[in-house]
This record gives structure tokens, sequence and C-alpha cells, in this order.
């Protein structure tokens, strides 16, 4: 994808504005029954044919997340993450604290495994599971930097190049709309940014323009004298 502008912007690291993105779970499965082994994706960086993969439409904006976005924070040691059904923090799977939840990161996007617990609700999740009832992962997450650019066919491209903070990972049966409200927020800012830059530069090509209108009266004067 050709991108024809580029302009970065800081996003607050203190900005505690939670968003959170679902993902089908093409690639959730169980790994080992007998283990209750758990594998999956809460979030790909690239689509089947290798190319960035493209969110949907977020309200007037798509995203692509940088393969390096979730580096840091999966390095931080305050950090807990937890693994929950429907993001119902009475209904955990596992938890990075407790070592239950493992991260990481691959060409992929951000796996995950975890070994269900025996509950009458982990129980009922293996069986969901085995029959592909759930289809759809969903993650929380802070953002500290991301970049916004325009594609050749006019777009709005958001890329999420830092992590601050990964709240939680989630299997959902209905997965409700994406939250982009932070993102929103920030597009709508690029977009005055945006509108800004070219304001600017049709003031600087008119300063341009009548420059080169007074060099050519100026050259005109001094030719007819």
């Amino acid at each position: 994808m050709t991108l024809l502008i580029k302009m970065k912007m800081k996003i607050n690291k203190n900005t505690e504005g939670l968003e959170t993105r679902n993902f089908n779970a093409s690639e959730l499965r169980v790994e080992n029954q007998e283990s209750r082994e758990v594998v999956g994706y809460a979030s790909v960086f690239t689509d089947a044919d290798g190319n960035p993969a493209l969110s949907e439409n977020l309200g007037g904006f798509r995203e692509i997340i940088n393969p390096n976005a979730f580096d840091s924070c999966l390095l931080d040691e305050n950090l807990d993450c937890r693994m929950l059904i429907n993001h119902d923090a009475n209904l955990i799977l596992g938890r990075t604290s407790a070592n239950t939840l493992s991260l990481s990161v691959d060409s992929r996007g951000l796996k995950y495994s975890f070994t269900v617990p025996e509950t009458t609700y982990g129980n009922d999740l293996m069986i969901s599971l085995t029959r592909g009832d759930i289809s759809q992962n969903s993650f929380g997450f802070i953002v500290e930097d991301d970049d916004w650019s325009q594609s050749e066919d006019g777009s709005t491209i958001r890329t999420i190049n830092k992590v601050s903070r990964l709240l939680d990972c989630s299997v959902v049966t209905y997965p409700a709309y994406p939250d982009a409200t932070i993102g929103k927020r920030n597009f709508l800012d690029y977009k005055t940014q945006l509108e800004k830059t070219e304001n600017e530069k049709q003031q600087k090509d008119l300063i341009k323009r009548n420059l080169q209108e007074l060099k050519i009266k100026l050259l005109k004067l001094k030719n007819q004298k």
C-alpha cells in the first residue's frame, strides 16, 4: 500500500483510554484435548496473502497493527493480562501474573496459549470450542504511539506502533462493536491537523505565485526602460 501523506501523532503515555478490537478466531483451537491447552491469536499483523492486515471500518478510518507494537508491554514486569470469556472478569481462564496465560509475538500476530481450568464455565468452553461455536477473539489495550496516513484511494489509515498496556484477551460469543472512541478522537485531531497543513500549503503556494508574478512585473518594467 502506497501512503501519500504521512503524519505522526503522539498520545500521552498517561492516557487512560481503553480500546477494544475484535478478530475472527479462525486460528483459535484446542491444541490438546487431554491437556486442555488452547492457542489462538488475539491480534493479527498480516492477512492470508502476507499483506498488512487492515481492520474493518472503525468510523472513518481503518487500522494496521505494527508487528513491534506489543514488544514493550510484553516485556513490562508489571504486565497483568487476563484471559476471559466475553470480557467477564468473573470468568477468568488465565492470567500472565499467575503464569497461567502465555503471550508471545510471531510473524502472524499476538499469540496466546492457556490451559482451560476445570471449572463449570471452563468445561462449557471446551465443549463450545470443540463444536466450533466460538469464532471471535477480542482484546483490550491502550495505545501510546500511532501514525495517521492517507492511502492512494483516499482512505485514512491508522498504524498502531506501540501499545502501552494490554489489559485482557477474551474469547467471545457475541462480540460487541469495537470500542474505538480514543481512535476516533485522534482521527478527528488528525483530520484537523491535515486541514491545517493543507491550508498552510495553499497559503505558501499563493505567496509563491504572488512573488513570481511580482518578479515578472519587475522584469517587464526593467525591460521597458
